[in-house]
């Protein structure tokens, strides 16, 4: 397991920074350790420090995966976050989205985490909208997940 490129480190935090702005140093300091962030075979995982000692008496090709994945850098360097990051952006998101049923979900009315995606509307222009536009542009969901288990490491 290598550690990122600084522009690797620049281009995944600033990706994650979208979402939870400056509670991204509580992501990686938590109470329970400190995180970071590893890649293997095309992915981005955010593994323990006590699992990634661990992982040195395990030969690269032989790891098929490594604690939560965050996502993955494409060919032309930018970075996608998987829908398993959900539950680490969920606790620390610097706005939240809450729909009635019925309608494109971020959200649920039980406060269970659904999916996430960048806002196409102001706060004001949400709060007087016609209930067809379009507020929430799609990133990933929790049924995305199901439909592509198998791909998804």
């Amino acid at each position: 397991m290598r550690p990122l490129t600084e522009e690797e480190t620049h281009v995944m935090l600033e990706k994650i920074a979208k979402y939870i702005g400056e509670n991204l140093q509580l992501l990686v300091d938590r109470p329970c350790g400190t995180y970071c962030f590893r890649p293997h075979n095309d992915c981005m995982y955010c593994v323990s420090e006590n699992i990634l000692k661990l992982t040195v008496n395990i030969s690269g090709n032989k790891l098929l995966s490594l604690r939560t994945c965050f996502g993955k850098f494409t060919k032309t360097h930018k970075f996608h976050l998987h829908i398993t990051v959900l539950d680490y952006l969920a606790p620390y998101a610097k706005y939240k989205v809450w729909i009635k049923p019925g309608g494109v979900v971020v959200y649920s009315m039980a406060d269970i985490p659904l999916g996430f995606g960048v806002a196409a509307k102001s706060t004001q222009d949400c709060r007087k909208v016609d209930p067809m536009v379009i507020v929430v542009f799609h990133q990933a969901d929790i049924g995305e997940y199901i439909s592509h288990e198998e791909t998804m490491t």
